[in-house]
């Protein structure tokens, strides 16, 4: 089985976990409830009165679709995509439950969205998570260039390749290199069993992931024709990535008085 198709199958049998996780129903259920803070900071500066009120926004990578939810909460037309059958039945599932009409969801690959979906957005965002999942980030970046109106924003938000590198299992508060940083060498395979989210054993244990370095990322965007307006490094993570990160009020983060890294990244692209 080729490492996409593997990996859609891991997908599909965490989405029943992670409804769980995530708390998805009771998200849904609040209207109060809107996630993706850092995604809006970001954003606001490049955009229209520095809002998402009334543009059209694709996210990529939606999964079961909570952040999609929060960016038509900000007042967004969105449409979320994900490579998952599973997660967009459950996305569109919660996007019901919680009201919210201006919301649709559609199974596709980053490569085949302009196509399937035939039309274009004021804002295209990809965030948490997302870039290890692909093998390639030219045609990733060329399908978000045409997603785009002419003057339209892209945003991605993800694991910094540098924390991504570190050895993830030390418990002594080091910060060691031990895991590839550049791109190439083919996928790594892993074979854990278990979802970030939960301890539960899956029968589709086995998942495939690349590794992107930074020149990649702001090649692959200028390549499709991008012009990148801004970069931020993020001290950060939505989830305990290593075991040394403390809970903080924006996510996880290293230590006070401890070595310091990025453990996120934000970049923001416009078409011209």
């Amino acid at each position: 089985m080729d490492p996409v198709t593997t990996n859609m199958r891991n997908w599909d049998e965490r989405v029943p976990d992670h409804v769980v996780a995530y708390d998805a129903e009771a998200f849904a259920d609040d209207p109060q409830a809107v996630g993706v803070a850092v995604e809006a900071e970001v954003l606001g500066p490049h955009l229209p009165g520095g809002s998402l009120e009334g543009l059209d926004v694709v996210h990529l990578q939606c999964h079961i679709g909570t952040d999609t939810i929060s960016l038509a909460r900000r007042g967004a037309r969105v449409v979320g995509t994900d490579l998952s059958g599973a997660a967009v039945a459950t996305a569109t599932r919660l996007a019901a439950r919680a009201g919210l009409p201006k919301v649709s969801f559609v199974q596709t690959t980053n490569e085949d969205a302009p196509d399937v979906l035939g039309r274009q957005f004021d804002v295209v965002l990809t965030s948490v998570g997302v870039l290890t999942w692909l093998s390639d980030l030219r045609p990733w970046a060329r399908a978000v260039a045409r997603l785009l109106r002419p003057g339209g924003v892209f945003l991605v938000h993800d694991a910094h390749p540098t924390m991504s590198a570190l050895q993830y299992d030390r418990d002594d508060g080091q910060l060691v290199l031990g895991e590839p940083y550049f791109s190439g060498g083919g996928p790594r395979r892993f074979d854990d069993g278990t979802t970030y989210a939960s301890d539960s054993r899956m029968a589709n244990a086995v998942t495939y992931q690349w590794t992107h370095d930074l020149g990649e990322v702001f090649g692959s965007v200028l390549a499709a024709g991008l012009r990148i307006e801004a970069f931020h490094e993020h001290r950060t993570i939505p989830w305990k990535a290593l075991p040394s990160l403390v809970p903080s009020e924006r996510g996880w983060e290293l230590p006070p008085g401890s070595a310091e890294c990025p453990l996120m990244f934000s970049l923001v692209a416009r078409r011209a």
